[in-house]
């Protein structure tokens, strides 16, 4: 029978918390700048200007279809030789999350955008409005509540998918872990420790999430209401 001793896991408790802490910030940041990224892919492949239309559906493509460590590998070891710039591991990897994430984002901006029935555009158009003033005003607003689950599910693939930066060496949850492993040879209860914080951290998020979505849900049934 194998004897559990999860002792050098609670007395190296600050090197997960302090992986959690930089797996976070690693996925906020890609949040971030993923969002806007996305939602400008989205609007340049909807314009039907093919100048803009055709790189933004290129850029969609390679980056959803494209293995994410491969993209890593690409920016970490590649963009140095090819733009002759120092890359840390957080810059690689806030990059690679950040593009890789819009081009996501943007399939799911498309998609909630062309749902809105364009007899809204037109009514928007005709009391005088723009076209940007159209889509920040009435098509955007709509748009988001009905994207915001599969933008919830898209993060949480987001934050799990962060893992692979310890192949570069930036110290996330996954990097602290292994090399607490190796220092204490428990590896079991190390990996163990591991998983239990992605679990509860994750299940955290997709609560809120949950709650946010119902919040939502229920404003937008008290603004038909009235």
């Amino acid at each position: 029978m194998y004897a559990w001793d999860f002792s050098a896991v609670w007395a190296n408790a600050d090197l997960l918390l302090a992986g959690l802490g930089n797996t976070l910030a690693l996925t906020a940041v890609a949040l971030a700048g993923g969002l806007p990224v996305g939602l400008a892919l989205a609007l340049a492949r909807l314009s039907g200007l093919r100048a803009l239309a055709m790189p933004a559906g290129i850029i969609i493509e390679v980056f959803r279809t494209t293995p994410p460590l491969v993209q890593l590998f690409w920016f970490y070891f590649g963009l140095p030789i090819v733009l002759r710039v120092e890359m840390t591991p957080f810059l690689a990897a806030a990059l690679t999350f950040t593009i890789q994430s819009g081009a996501f984002f943007a399939e799911i901006f498309r998609a909630g955008i062309v749902s809105i029935d364009k007899g809204q555009r037109e009514a928007a158009r005709a009391m005088g409005m723009s076209a940007a003033q159209c889509m920040r005003r009435i098509i955007l607003p709509q748009a988001v509540k009905r994207m915001f689950p599969a933008m919830m599910e898209r993060s949480i693939e987001l934050m799990k998918t962060t893992t692979l930066v310890a192949t570069v060496s930036f110290a996330d949850l996954l990097y602290q872990a292994n090399e607490l492993a190796q220092k204490t040879f428990r590896p079991l209860e190390v990996f163990t420790a591991a998983a239990l914080i992605y679990f509860v951290t994750i299940s955290m998020l997709s609560f809120l999430g949950s709650r946010l979505e119902k919040r939502m849900a229920a404003s937008g049934e008290m603004m038909a209401r009235t």
